[in-house]
């Protein structure tokens, strides 16, 4: 293991500015001979290097593009089938002491509403989440002193003890400021799933300039916030990059980059990687007109490039899209969505007119979960609230041992049924429950014989009450 004190007393980052504009620069006008092959090595489930992805983002022909487009749907049903794991979010407390010009939360926002949830209003949340039938959370928190590790601890404790009839949350991630490496060991110890960091942008000089102050004005400590966790004992995190700061090609690269350095540290990549746009926020003229918007073509390039690129990673599309663009970019490799998401700080118990004002910025897709459950299944998805790797010790460098030579599927699709029959059996609507059915019977079809008979006394056991039946 390097020396990570060493490594952040550095002023130099693993993001080499110069060798990205290079490679942006010298793989122009890619010929498809080149596009193929980069597509093949794929296809094969190893990751691109960041010449190799750089030429997928400079193949602008439309054809090219479409081979792009058809190489992402092929890769993400070889490793992960056609699940599509389901979470939500849970905002806790919107405090924070950074002034960050995007964000809806940054402390120059003196109309925002703040707000953090006593344990009264948690468990108030809790309810609500889980009466719809979520098992998976992701919790948000500001960055502000008062958002301790012990405390983050303490959340993520509250939540896994909470039970509502059969009613619980399984898997807790955290979105949070970066922590030293004994704050995460505070937090590893209560069972966290992933903890998430986005860098927001890669570019130095764009986040120097949109980052004014506070702690998150440090772009090296946050970058190497994740190398901190893998040194505390966290080996599943996710990184992300908002898209609409920079350029969305550079963005692109420094997540590869970002890639590239946790699997030559630490022999293991991020879990997840996320790649939100910027969306309107409560009294944030940047938000509402960002420097670098990035149109729904580019976007749905740029999820299918990182799909090649990284073929292995879990990517999360959250509810900050539009419906339409989230159909659409279903098809292109995405893995995880949040659903029936509300992102005001108490927003799922109880709603008011200033809902606006407790929250981080606009969601795009309102739907409830019960919505894009029968949507899902409708298009031959299946929806899935899985958390048995993350229980069974899957996890990190022993996850990619099963995802990377596409091990997952073998997994993932029977959790995924089982935890979709438990969805259907205690929440579902009758219409959602009909069309839920009829999949799990499609799905069983494809199994073979030994495996489906397996499956099926399973399916019994959820069916007859059983709950938290996994292989």
């Amino acid at each position: 293991m390097y020396t990570i004190l060493k490594k952040l007393m550095e002023t130099e980052s693993f993001i080499p500015h110069g060798e990205i504009y290079e490679l942006l620069k010298s793989t122009r006008n890619p010929d498809r001979k080149m596009i193929e092959q980069i597509i093949e090595k794929s296809l094969n489930k190893e990751r691109l290097t960041p010449i190799e992805t750089a030429y997928l983002l400079n193949a602008d022909d439309p054809e090219m593009v479409q081979m792009i487009f058809d190489a992402a749907r092929n890769l993400k049903e070889k490793i992960y089938g056609n699940r599509i794991v389901l979470f939500a979010p849970l905002y806790v407390g919107n405090e924070c002491i950074n002034g960050c010009l995007y964000c809806g939360f940054r402390n120059q926002n003196k109309d925002i509403v703040r707000k953090t949830l006593s344990e009264e209003e948690l468990n108030r949340e809790l309810y609500a989440l889980t009466s719809k039938g979520h098992k998976r959370l992701i919790v948000v928190f500001g960055e502000d002193p008062m958002y301790s590790p012990k405390f983050i601890a303490n959340i993520i404790e509250k939540i896994y003890n909470f039970k509502n009839k059969r009613g619980e949350i399984r898997r807790v991630n955290v979105n949070a400021a970066p922590q030293s490496i004994d704050g995460y060991k505070v937090i590893k110890e209560v069972g966290i799933g992933t903890f998430q960091i986005f860098q927001e942008t890669y570019h130095l000089p764009s986040y120097k300039s949109l980052h004014v102050h506070g702690p998150k004005s440090s772009y090296v400590y946050r970058l190497f916030g994740l190398d901190r966790a893998m040194v505390g004992g966290i080996d599943d995190v996710g990184i992300g990059a908002l898209f609409g700061l920079y350029d969305w090609k550079f963005e692109v690269m420094g997540l590869m980059y970002h890639v590239k350095h946790l699997e030559e540290r630490f022999g293991v990549g991020p879990h997840t990687i996320s790649f939100p746009r910027i969306e309107p926020a409560f009294n944030t003229p940047l938000a509402n007109k960002p420097p670098y918007p990035v149109n729904d073509y580019d976007f749905k390039r740029l999820i299918a490039i990182i799909r090649l690129s990284v073929p292995y990673t879990g990517l999360i599309l959250t509810a900050r899209e539009k419906p339409e663009i989230r159909r659409e970019a279903l098809e292109l490799g995405v893995s995880q969505i949040d659903a029936g998401s509300s992102i005001g700080v108490g927003s799922y118990s109880q709603k008011d007119q200033e809902i606006i004002k407790k929250s981080q910025f606009v969601l795009g897709d309102t739907r409830s979960l019960d919505d894009v459950v029968k949507e899902l299944a409708q298009n031959g998805y299946i929806p899935s609230f899985c958390t048995a790797c993350y229980r069974a010790g899957r996890t990190g460098q022993h996850f990619m041992e099963f995802a990377i030579p596409g091990f997952v599927k073998e997994f993932c699709t029977p959790n995924a049924l089982l935890t979709l029959k438990e969805y259907l059996t205690d929440y579902a609507t009758l219409e959602t429950k009909r069309i839920g059915e009829l999949l799990i019977e499609r799905e069983l079809s494809k199994i073979p014989e030994q495996k489906r008979k397996i499956l099926k006394k399973l399916l019994e056991q959820v069916e007859a009450g059983v709950r938290d039946v996994r292989v």
